[in-house]
């Protein structure tokens, strides 16, 4: 049986700078939803006091939680030097990189977050502060934020950062750190002109601490020719230009690099949506409206694009804010566009994490149109091939081709946030009955590979996969031990991405299970979840020690949470929050141990739980979704 009560809050943090910063977001946070208590209300309780035998998932959870530790050391003892900085050349050439560097770390300070333990915060500022230090000396990096590179690199960054944040928003560095770096596309620093606040467009695909870069030099691509090599080449004219293979070719490479400054490097892409986790980062942080303004003109700007063009998502805008303006008046051609290099995955990444960020940061789910519009674009030349739904990754100057099956994981992040049934059908189009049931576990560059078989158990159709998901977490982290540990390159022979692909700290599980919510998107998506956990007694993120959760259900209207306490002697205490930021509203509370279930009125972002020794329960949730003013608040 569960009972609530009302308890005092935990005393707000100390430092009076930060509490009057703090009282501004919460304000912010109580215009949003009129229901949000005003701070200094105490938190409703739940008591847990029904013991049990914990779950296997449980038991695989808490192992994950507490030896995902030791590994991220052994990882960062090997490959760093007692500064933090990398083990590694002393000059690195372009452009290219410093997202590299802060890749091979990024998500340490999101498994804190999760309960990982306190070093991890602690080592995760003092590698971000390395890498900084290590790519400013290289050149790629100036007055703490890299020079100038595309948003697709800079969101493999910069979500390192917005993980920083996540896990310790008191921090007053990060704090003006963010308000600085978004201050680069809000024209508050006079030598990044980044942004046209009238026309509302990002003035290049290439920006940075040192602003839009409308020239690129040979230097700036020496790294990237290689890679760039494997892919189509971005225009099918250029002059003296017959090959991918010409990107290696000294005597040829001037003509594509002319071709790119000619045509791609003077205007807006879809590609720099992306930008908008960088906005809502620092709106989270201190509360300022300016950034949540500046978050609902961008996407906006570009659904009147995509309007003004037919219902095409246009890949290239001109500094006059003219589509094509660069491209003989074509819509596709641009830098990360609908033909070079990958196609439709970036214009649905982008715009799934621009119009996400712009219904987090306002409440309303009409933003989610501008991704919506992608999807019925190609929807619209889909065709079946081998009993499979195909649609086109690519346009050129013949029109689309390159057809392929969408990657699911878009559909699926699209439905996560809107909860719309059109969203739900779009998934099933592109997916098989089976991908439901099965976890066929594979880890990318990413770690949000398998939210379809995720989806399936949240239905009732996979029951065992939690166990499976974290098992297979638990087998990808000692399988990157091993490659650590039988490592013998040298600096010299290790490339730029060679620690990022050895970081064993493997999480989709963790968040999946926990937060019940998808893993981000990599390239600069932010964290959009269920639920999020604080220690009430250790006033941190994070669930306490011995606690497992497990978000079983995940509806239109709320969640269902197991909790357990596997400490046998000690209870534990455990503060709730409706989304990762405090977006969802907390309605009601049933719990479903006994008969007759017990329902309790919460009306707050957060509410707390108290589990007694072995103590093991289950609620149901009631949530009212992006309802809340978003915040890094910690209650």
């Amino acid at each position: 049986m569960i009972r609530i009560s009302k308890i005092c809050r935990i005393r707000r943090f100390a430092v009076v700078a930060f509490i009057a910063a703090l009282t501004c977001v919460v304000q912010a946070r109580n215009v949003f939803a009129d229901e949000a208590p005003a701070t200094g209300q105490p938190l409703k309780q739940v008591e847990i006091w029904t013991t049990d035998a914990p779950p296997e998932w449980a038991f695989w959870q808490r192992q994950l939680i507490n030896k995902l530790a030791p590994a991220a050391m052994e990882f960062v003892h090997k490959y760093t030097r007692p500064d933090g900085t990398l083990i590694w050349r002393d000059e690195w050439p372009g452009m290219d990189g410093s997202d590299d560097g802060y890749e091979s770390f990024y998500n340490f300070p999101l498994y804190y977050a999760l309960g990982g333990p306190a070093e991890i915060r602690d080592l995760s500022d003092k590698l971000w502060d390395a890498v900084t230090r290590q790519f400013t000396t290289y050149g790629q990096v100036h007055n703490e934020f890299d020079a100038y590179y595309d948003w697709m690199h800079h969101g493999e960054s910069y979500t390192y950062f917005y993980f920083l944040s996540m896990s310790d928003p008191t921090n007053k560095k990060l704090r003006e750190r963010a308000a600085r770096f978004a201050g680069l596309y809000l024209g508050e620093d006079a030598e990044a002109k980044n942004y046209d606040p009238v026309k509302h467009l990002i003035r290049s695909p290439l920006t940075g601490s040192r602003g839009p870069r409308h020239v690129n030099t040979a230097e700036d691509w020496v790294t990237h020719r290689p890679i760039l090599s494997e892919y189509p080449l971005p225009f099918d004219d250029i002059p003296n230009i017959s090959s991918s293979a010409d990107w290696d070719d000294d005597a040829k490479f001037p003509f594509i690099l002319e071709a790119l400054n000619k045509r791609m490097m003077q205007g807006d892409v879809p590609l720099n949506l992306t930008s908008t986790s960088l906005i809502a980062n620092a709106y989270m942080l201190t509360g300022d409206e300016k950034y949540k303004t500046w978050i609902a003109d961008y996407v906006a700007a570009w659904q009147q694009r995509t309007k003004q063009n037919n219902g095409i998502l246009p890949d290239n805008v001109g500094l006059s804010g003219k589509i094509g303006e660069n491209m003989q008046g074509k819509w596709w051609g641009g830098y990360y566009g609908w033909r070079w290099p990958h196609g439709l995955f970036n214009q649905l990444e982008a715009t799934i994490i621009g119009g996400g960020n712009a219904y987090l940061v306002t409440g309303n789910a009409d933003y989610l149109e501008l991704p919506r519009d992608v999807f019925r674009l190609v929807e619209q030349q889909a065709k079946e091939v081998d009993g499979k739904i195909v649609v086109p990754h690519r346009h050129g100057d013949d029109g689309w081709y390159d057809y392929r099956p969408i990657n699911p994981k878009y559909p699926a992040q699209l439905w996560y946030l809107s909860r719309d049934e059109d969203d739900w059908q779009r998934l099933l189009k592109f997916t098989k009955p089976e991908d439901f049931k099965t976890l066929n576990y594979h880890k990318a560059k990413g770690d949000a590979e398998h939210i379809v078989p995720w989806l399936g158990f949240l239905r009732g159709e996979n029951p065992d996969y939690p166990v499976q998901i974290l098992k297979s977490t638990w087998l990808e982290t000692q399988r990157r031990l091993k490659e650590i540990r039988n490592d013998h390159t040298t600096p010299h022979e290790q490339d730029v991405h060679h620690w990022q692909k050895l970081n064993p700290v493997v999480l989709e599980g963790l968040v999946q299970t926990m937060l019940g919510g998808p893993n981000h998107i990599y390239h600069g998506g932010l964290v959009n979840c269920s639920v999020r956990y604080f220690d009430a007694d250790r006033h941190r993120a994070g669930v306490p020690p011995n606690v497992a959760v497990l978000v079983d259900r995940v509806t239109d209207a709320g969640i269902s949470l197991k909790l357990v306490n596997l400490h046998p002697t000690e209870a534990r205490n455990v503060i709730i929050q409706g989304g990762a930021y405090g977006e969802h509203q907390i309605t009601t509370v049933r719990q479903i141990v006994h008969y007759p279930h017990q329902f309790y009125q919460v009306d707050a972002p957060t509410f707390q739980v108290h589990l007694v020794p072995s103590g093991v329960g289950r609620l149901e949730i009631g949530l009212k979704r992006f309802a809340n003013h978003p915040a890094y608040l910690q209650p």
